[in-house]
């Protein structure tokens, strides 16, 4: 017992071999075996060897001296087997597979492992003990003993406990324990079948756990096993994963022997091997991508040996294995990031919940309605709106057991309130300590593959210093600015102009003044729209961004210039072209009364005819408001091509370029169709295409404007 600290030595009787090796009492959850039907059938003797009929002869007479078994003389029963030991020894086993084929299932729930590890947050101290012969504590229910019931050439023996074998057999096991431990489960304690792991958060709070923990099965008859019991460790291995206060990582020992694994040879080496790595998918990132091309060899009539992609991904997924990181234990306690990242009106009704449950005690059975001020406009309807998300309906429902009313109440009002939440000692500041009391400011906003693709980019940005550099030198070459720049260095003021001191730009109303230098004039424009983190904004927006903090003249014009001939708007953004004309109505003559009433009809007729024109020609204005006029070709032309009809390998469509190209005109075919010149491994496009297809390339006017080509697009495994 030098396994057991003496601080649990009152309880020695619990770890007891003598006393785990009597017959335990009957109970309600003992094991009982539902047939469907009829007996099952009886099974053969197997002939046996000297060591197996020795092996079978011991175990025969330890059992019946312990009570476990019985002589048996039942109509049924299942043989005898028996398989080797690490040792060298025998291990018997009786082969119920006919019963279990004729027992109906017991679905009382196991508990799915993954579902334990979710309850160690903050815990650093851990116990585990291990329940003794776990199936032998639980009888054979009364009246199905008989069932038990196996044959062998000393005779026929039915058990009084539950043997190993028996479907359901962990079904009852897992009662058993669910019902000794009820009230410490994910409290103090985690029980799975016969292992038992206690946690707690320090080492003084751990003595108690553990002892109510030993106090259990003293008084249920169960006993656990010293050597392999461990006490107040700060690492343990259980169920195949390694838990500490860190956190939960893979069992090394358990995964070091994939390390020197050869690859599978067939169906059954793959499944085998792909079932381990399925038990630690959690620690691999993107799991299911890196096992898709192993995957499909489980398919049927697969040809062995694996093929390279199969092979890359078979090493690769071994080296995850045995490079996994640690995972941490999700705090339920703290906020989750989908709730901080909350929009600014759920946030607030967030609030009346949190503080509704809060004060439930207070607030349910009060005998008249109750006021919530919210400085939210839009709360002040929440309880009588008529669609409502889930989330919503699942706030809705909880509000609804308390009598209230929102009422809007702006914050220019509530002083009492912001003299407490608005305190400069607790709110956080826009100081050198905002980021660290803001915990969203750590969302990671841009991915580190996303990084390197930036850092690789075609476009090429000045950095700011040489920028403002360039700007001073241009503005001092350029006449009209530099007799500013004497001025306001003499100390005079000139109207819209001043001179800012840190950096001696030319400032007009805040915005640094650009000599005309085109070339500066680009740097800038691939700043604020060429760069991929200006994202490729369109010409009011580049404009708007630009304007921000620049000003020269002629800047529209450049800027709009420069939006219309960029390639990679050209090939992803949607070109809108006036509709073409309707067809004019068609009058046709028919039948009318004649007299008064066929003259009024034709009078009303006309009525509507001329104010339905009217209103056509109104909408048509406004549609053809922001539309150009379809564009006309010549040979020689360079078109983009739409690639709505052709099938590129991108993984969607949405993810495909737009517009491919450029690609010039050879002939016109008619009004409305052009032949094209298209690359020579495109055999299985046809050269001819609608003009809506089409739209002419853009040249920028801008010197020294050169845009890097664009990668080629593989279109039906051919490239552009």
């Amino acid at each position: 017992m030098k396994v057991v600290p003496s601080t649990y030595h009152q309880y020695l009787d619990v770890f007891s071999k003598v006393k785990s090796e009597k017959l335990p009492p009957h109970r309600t959850c003992d094991h009982h075996i539902k047939l469907e039907g009829s007996l099952p059938p009886i099974g053969v003797i197997y002939p046996s060897s000297k060591q197996e009929s020795d092996t079978l002869r011991d175990y025969i007479s330890e059992n019946v001296e312990k009570g476990f078994i019985q002589p048996s003389s039942s109509s049924t029963g299942a043989p005898v087997l028996f398989v080797k030991k690490k040792d060298g020894g025998l291990h018997l086993c009786v082969y119920y597979r006919k019963l279990n084929a004729f027992t109906r299932n017991n679905k009382y729930p196991v508990p799915p492992i993954n579902q334990l590890l979710n309850v160690f947050n903050g815990s650093s101290i851990f116990s585990k003990i291990y329940l003794c012969g776990s199936y032998n504590l639980l009888r054979i229910k009364e009246g199905d003993e008989h069932l038990t019931c196996f044959r062998a050439k000393y005779g026929s023996f039915e058990y009084l406990v539950m043997p190993f074998g028996l479907t359901n057999a962990s079904s009852s096991v897992q009662n058993l324990v669910n019902d000794i431990f009820q009230d410490l489960l994910d409290v103090c304690s985690v029980v799975y079948l016969d292992d038992i792991m206690v946690f707690s958060k320090s080492e003084e709070e751990h003595v108690t756990p553990v002892s109510t923990v030993l106090s259990r099965p003293r008084a249920n008859n169960p006993f656990a096993k010293a050597s392999k019991c461990l006490f107040h460790v700060s690492s343990v291995e259980y169920l195949g994963y390694v838990f500490s206060s860190e956190g939960l990582k893979m069992d090394q020992a358990k995964v070091q022997k994939t390390v020197n694994l050869p690859p599978p040879r067939n169906p059954k080496a793959l499944q085998s091997f792909l079932g381990f790595a399925n038990f630690y998918h959690c620690f691999i990132k993107n799991y299911s991508k890196k096992i898709s091309s192993l995957t499909s060899f489980l398919k049927k009539y697969s040809c062995f040996p694996l093929n390279e992609g199969a092979l890359s991904q078979f090493h690769q997924l071994k080296e995850a294995l045995t490079t996994s990181p640690l995972l941490l234990y999700p705090p339920f306690r703290k906020p989750i990031p989908a709730e901080l990242n909350y929009e600014i009106h759920h946030k607030e009704l967030l609030g009346i919940v949190w503080a509704l449950k809060r004060w439930r005690a207070f607030l349910l059975f009060l005998s008249s309605p109750f006021e919530v001020l919210t400085d939210c406009s839009s709360l002040q309807y929440f309880m009588s709106s008529n669609f409502l998300t889930n989330r919503h309906a699942h706030w809705a429902e909880l509000l609804s057991e308390c009598h209230f009313s929102i009422t809007y109440h702006p914050g220019r009002l509530a002083t009492l309130p912001d003299a407490l939440s608005r305190r400069d000692n607790v709110s956080p500041q826009r100081g050198e300590d905002f980021i660290s009391k803001n915990p969203m400011n750590f969302q990671q906003l841009i991915k580190q593959d996303e990084v390197q693709h930036l850092r690789h980019s075609s476009v090429k940005v000045e950095s700011f210093s040489n920028l403002i550099d360039s700007i001073q030198k241009a503005l001092w070459q350029d006449s009209q600015y530099r007799n500013i720049l004497q001025e306001l260095g003499k100390g005079k003021s000139i109207q819209d102009y001043s001179l800012d001191s840190s950096s001696q730009l030319l400032l007009s109303k805040d915005q640094v003044v650009v000599p005309n230098d085109p070339t500066i004039q680009l740097i800038i424009l691939q700043k604020r729209h060429d760069s991929p983190l200006a994202r490729h904004l369109g010409q009011e927006k580049t404009l708007k961004s630009v304007k921000r903090d620049f000003h020269w003249s002629g800047m529209t014009q450049f800027i709009k210039d420069h939006v219309s001939s960029c390639q990679q708007c050209s090939r992803n953004k949607n070109i809108h072209h006036k509709k073409d004309p309707q067809f004019d109505s068609v009058n046709i003559t028919q039948d009318t009364p004649s007299g008064k009433l066929s003259t009024k009809i034709q009078s009303v007729q006309q009525d509507f005819k001329r104010e339905l024109e009217v209103s056509i020609n109104r909408f048509k204005r406004y549609a053809d408001k922001s539309r150009a006029s379809p564009p006309v070709f010549n040979p020689g032309d360079m078109v983009w091509l739409s690639s709505k009809n052709i099938k590129s390998t991108r993984p969607t469509k949405k993810l495909s370029k737009r517009w491919l190209g450029d690609f010039p005109i050879l002939k016109k075919v008619s009004n409305h169709a052009y032949h094209l010149k298209l690359p020579s491994k495109w055999k299985s496009i046809h050269p001819v295409f609608h003009i809506s297809l089409l739209e002419p390339v853009k040249t920028s006017t801008i010197p020294n404007c050169n845009q890097e080509p664009p990668p080629p697009i593989i279109i039906k495994e051919e490239e552009e």
